[in-house]
Formats: structure tokens, sequence, C-alpha cells
């Protein structure tokens, strides 16, 4: 079960990532400054030639129609999975729902079988200055918005000013060292970049949503709203209830549907989100037909609940699905922007009384690994004792690091299994007391004359079987420790305000490590309202690190400057890992068409697979 806290995506496609992720087939082409090129990279190599027709993971002769049912979770800047009031998902204020992002085009899409390679959409080609501080992308003259009107470079120069100027904080921590966007004439844009960017930024710049300028002279951009706004993606906003369902119907006459980079994709008439308050609601409706296709994140579910008629009929299959990405970190984070967290003696207690071995077993299946790293499950996993690579990058740290950056990297504690570990809860008591708590009675009082008290802060009832167990072990030590459900409004509210003792949350990080990191981890996020700083961490070594990982002109840089990163982060104790799983766990009614090869990178379900007809009708579910 993963938590359903903040389903946010970590807003850049290109994060950490693995050596052997980035392997690239024979014949890749090198990516060279000053030459006009149909695709970008990080680290110089495209898979796919100028002329290439589809990518190698869609069906190009995917039929089109139908339509797929879900739930999803919210990858957006300010999207909710449980609910939605404006559909304005580029701006901190409201709740937008899942998926807005496919109603938007963007200058070039990521190639899913890549690291981090984009190709041409409404940019058909783009220039890298030799000194890597402007791109120039030349648009398609046939560009149009859902209403007819030209998309030309006026729009897309608007658009990434006005994001800088007036987006998401999330969008404007990322692009703070784009300088800004011109359109010297209709067809051409130039970006410029003030020289201390990442080798990312420019790929991350050429996947942000382009707005008509024409449009915004007539709203507020900064408005929360439920008129949908113009765009010219391949869908738009169709039928939709407040706090029940949105559908995204095709778009009509899409102007790029015959371009290489959509071959293969967006095979269904209408993409329908059904939204809902916990995780057993979401299954019964699946169960009865109303949902589609569904992502089980519920081991317990996974393991004993599917015997209801229709699965046991064959109508419904379970499937699973590698994931190759890296994990990312999951955990419960712990607000240190609060004195009670303060102390890292304190935090590493708290990571002593949660007994995952127990976990796992009881509730969860064995079907998941202890999560240990921010990089899991990648070779941006710092292991063992630093390299010298490693250690050239701490070494000007020494005297503020604590010493276990410089030795075996942190694991966490592994327990006898038994949900009550005496031997690990006595570390913890000891950890307390050398922090300055005493017991007092049954509570654990601290150099203030207080107990510790502190609250699991949760959007889902769901995860209360997980937390409870915790709970348990923190009063044993003599916390006072609650876990509270709020709705998921005030909880939004209350995350973007970092107004929360605990929360759970998972980053979900992909390839090539890019400029939002800075959002996760440095001392400039900590205090921006909406950061996905969740630990309010400050620390000048950290924040060193994540630009030397981002200007980093290798891949092997990269990898090195982010296991040190990975060092420093785990000895802080910032959070208490959980868990990871290496596959998804999806089950289906029987009705949909598969590419053979899902990509490594992505697991793109609703922009590539179909409504396999014969199957649809076999189990009665034609739309």
């Amino acid at each position: 079960m993963q938590p359903t806290n903040i389903n946010r995506r970590s807003f850049l496609h290109f994060s950490a990532a693995t050596m052997a992720a980035f392997l690239v087939p024979g014949g890749a082409l090198p990516v060279q400054a000053g030459t006009m090129r149909h695709g970008l990279s990080v680290f110089g190599d495209l898979k796919y030639p100028a002329d290439f027709t589809a990518f190698d993971y869609v069906n190009p002769a995917a039929p089109k129609g139908g339509k797929i049912v879900m739930t999803a979770p919210s990858w957006g800047y300010n999207q909710n999975p449980q609910t939605f009031n404006t559909f304005n998902t580029f701006i901190l204020k409201g709740d937008a729902p899942p998926r807005m992002e496919n109603c938007f085009d963007t200058l070039m899409v990521r190639a899913y079988d890549e690291p981090d390679a984009v190709y041409g959409l409404v940019a058909e080609s783009a220039e890298v200055s030799t000194d890597g501080n402007f791109v120039t992308f030349k648009i398609r003259p046939e560009a149009r918005f859902h209403d007819g009107s030209t998309l030309d470079a006026e729009d897309v120069a608007f658009s990434l000013n006005i994001l800088k100027e007036k987006g998401h904080p999330t969008i404007r921590q990322a692009i703070q060292e784009m300088v800004g966007a011109t359109a010297p004439d209709e067809l051409t844009v130039t970006v410029s970049f003030s020289g201390k960017h990442s080798r990312q930024l420019p790929l991350f710049v050429a996947t942000l949503p382009i707005f008509s300028k024409s449009y915004y002279t007539r709203y507020n951009f900064e408005a929360s709203t439920l008129t949908p706004p113009l765009s010219s993606g391949p869908y738009m906003v169709g039928r939709y209830e407040i706090g029940r369902y949105i559908e995204y119907k095709k778009a009509e006459n899409y102007w790029a549907k015959d371009l290489p980079v959509m071959q293969g994709h967006n095979n269904f008439r209408i993409i329908r989100l059904d939204f809902f308050r916990d995780r057993q609601t979401t299954f019964e409706a699946f169960k009865k037909g109303r949902l589609t296709f569904h992502e089980e994140f519920s081991s317990k579910t996974w393991s004993t609940e599917y015997n209801f008629p229709a699965f046991t009929e064959g109508r419904v299959v379970k499937k699973e699905f590698a994931i190759r990405l890296p994990s990312g970190a999951q955990g419960w984070f712990l607000n240190t922007r609060k004195e009670k967290f303060s102390d890292p003696r304190v935090r590493q207690a708290l990571g002593y009384a949660f007994d995952f071995e127990w976990s796992n077993t009881a509730l969860f299946y064995d079907l998941y690994t202890r999560t240990q790293s921010f990089f899991e499950n990648s070779e941006m996993k710092a292991v063992g004792l630093p390299s010298s690579a490693e250690l050239a990058l701490l070494e000007p740290y020494k005297k503020d690091l604590p010493d276990a950056v410089f030795g075996e990297a942190i694991i966490q504690p592994i327990s006898n299994g038994s949900g009550q570990d005496r031997k690990l809860l006595r570390e913890a008591s000891l950890l307390l007391k050398e922090a300055g708590y005493h017991r007092r009675g049954e509570q654990l009082v601290g150099p203030d004359d207080k107990q510790l008290k502190m609250e699991f802060l949760s959007n889902s009832p769901g995860f209360e079987r997980i937390v409870l167990p915790y709970v348990k072990n923190l009063r044993l030590l003599g916390i006072e420790a609650t876990f509270r459900v709020v709705d998921p409004a005030q909880f939004q509210k209350r995350v973007d305000d970092f107004d929360y003792d605990i929360v759970g949350h998972r980053f979900s990080l992909t390839p090539t490590l890019g400029s939002g990191i800075r959002n996760f981890w440095t001392t400039n996020s900590a205090e921006s309202n909406g950061s996905y700083n969740l630990a309010g961490i400050k620390v000048p070594a950290v924040d060193d690190l994540v630009e030397k990982a981002l200007g980093a002109s290798s891949r092997e840089e990269m990898i090195t400057a982010a296991r040190a990163l990975d060092r420093v982060l785990r000895a802080g104790y910032y959070w208490v890992p959980q868990w990871f799983k290496a596959f998804h766990t999806v089950a289906v009614w029987d009705m949909f068409g598969i590419p053979d090869d899902m990509p490594a990178f992505a697991f793109p379900v609703e922009t590539t697979w179909w409504v396999d007809l014969e199957k649809a009708v076999r189990i009665g579910k034609v739309d």
C-alpha cells in the first residue's frame, strides 16, 4: 500500500536514474550545440533520427475510439485526486483535476524509452547556442488552438514568461534560471538562460504548457476558475460534475495528430476520471464495472480480495508491469520547522519505533522492500563506504556534517518482526534521553517540561491500519502520537502552508536529475509555500551538492554527486522511510489493447493503450 497523502508527481520529467537506464541502442545520434535539431537530450544522445515515424513503444495502427474510466493519482502542480474546484492547474490557488495537462500542447514531448530526450511537437526543431545560454525553437506554422486560432511564437513566449512570473511556486522555482522568452518573428522563439542553469532546464522548459496570449488578455491567468481554458492539446474538458467525475474528450481535428511524436497516442475517445473519498469505495466501483482500469496500491486487497464474480469469470484480469524507474523517496517526513523535530537524535529515535518487518508480513503480504535511500532502486543510491569521488565532494563540508556521512551509508534498523522490538525501543529511548527527554510516569517530557506530542496528517482513512501500530510503539516511548484524517481541501492547504508535524509522501524521480530537486531539499524551498521540501531541510552542503548534481557534465558525475547528496540527507534523519514495490499491480476489465513493449521510463496508460473492440464485445463493455 502506498501513501495517498500527496499524490502529486515530481513536476519534472527528468530526475534521478540509473546508468543502465541511460544506455541507448546503437546508432544514437549526438546532439551538438549550434545545430538545429529535431530533439534535445541532457548528455548528448538521441535514439530517434530526424525522419523517425513513431516511437518504438506505441502501436501506430492502434484503433481510435472507446472510453477508459479510472481514478488517477495527481501528477500536476495543484491537482487533487479526490475532488476539484478549478481548471487552472498551473497556479497555486485551488484544486485542479488530474490530467489537465492532456489538454495542453508543449514545444517538445518526452520519449519514454530514453532517460531524458525530447522531440518536437509545437516546435519542429531547436538549436542550442554554443555557450548553452540560448535555445531557439522553430514553431510549426500549422499549430492551432482548439478554436482554430493560430498558435505562434508570441503565444509560446507569453506562456513561458507568465509561468515564470505568476505560475505555481514549483514551476517558478524550477525555471528561476530562465531569464525570459522572446519572439523575434511569428515562427521563432528564443529562450534565454542565466548561465547558472542546469543542462536539464532547457528540456524542462520545452515541456511546459502553451497558453493563448489572446485568451489571457480577456481572462485573469491567476484566477481559480471552472471555465475550461482555451488550449491546443489532444484532449479538451468535456462533461464533469464537481466531486464526482470529469471527462476529457478527444479534440476533433487535432492539428498534431499525424506528427511522428503523436502516432499511436491518444487512442481513447473519452478519458473519464471518477472521484472517490477512499480506496474501498474506489475498489467497489471497479468491481461493479464503473471503473475499467484500476491500479491497486493495497497489498491486502491485491492478495485477498480479487475473488468477485467478474474476476472469477475472467472479465476482470490482474496484470503486473515491471517498474524500471527509480522508486524515489517514500516515507513519513518530519517537519523540522517545528522545534520538537530540530534535534536529529529525536528524528532518529522515531525511526526505531517503526517496525517495517512486522508491517510487511502482517499488513503487506511481503510484497514490499524497505526504502533506504532518497534515490531508491537506482545507481544514485549511496551504498557502503563513500568512494574517493564522493569524498572529494563531501570533504569541504566535513566540519559541518555528522560523522555518519563519511561512514557506511545509513541503513534503517531491522526489527525482530514482533511489532514491538524491545531492543529497538530501548535504542530509541537512549537517543531521546541524549536529546534531553526523560520519563515522568507514562509521559516523555522534554527540556521545556512538556510531553512530546506529534500528529500524523493524512487525507486517507485507509492509511490508519499502517500508522496505528506505529503510533502504539511511539506511545510506549511516552510520546503522545495521533493520526488525523482531514478532507482533501484542508489537507492540501495544510501541506502547502507546512502546517503539520508528520506527513507521508512519495517523491517520484525519473531518469535525469532536473532543477526541480531544488524544490525537494534546498534552503530556498524550505519556506516557499507549496514546495516539496516537506521536512524543511536547510543545509548548505545539501544546497551545494544539489547544484553540483545539476551542473554535472556527464552522467557519471551526476551519479557521484547524487550519492554524496544521498549520504547527507540520510544522515540527517529527516524522514522515516517506508517501502517500495518493483512492479505496477493493475487490474482491468479485459477490454484493452496494450503495446508489446511498455517504455522503461513511464507508464503511459491513457496515452498509449486502446480499446480492443473484440474483447470489449466479449465481456459486454462496448461504449
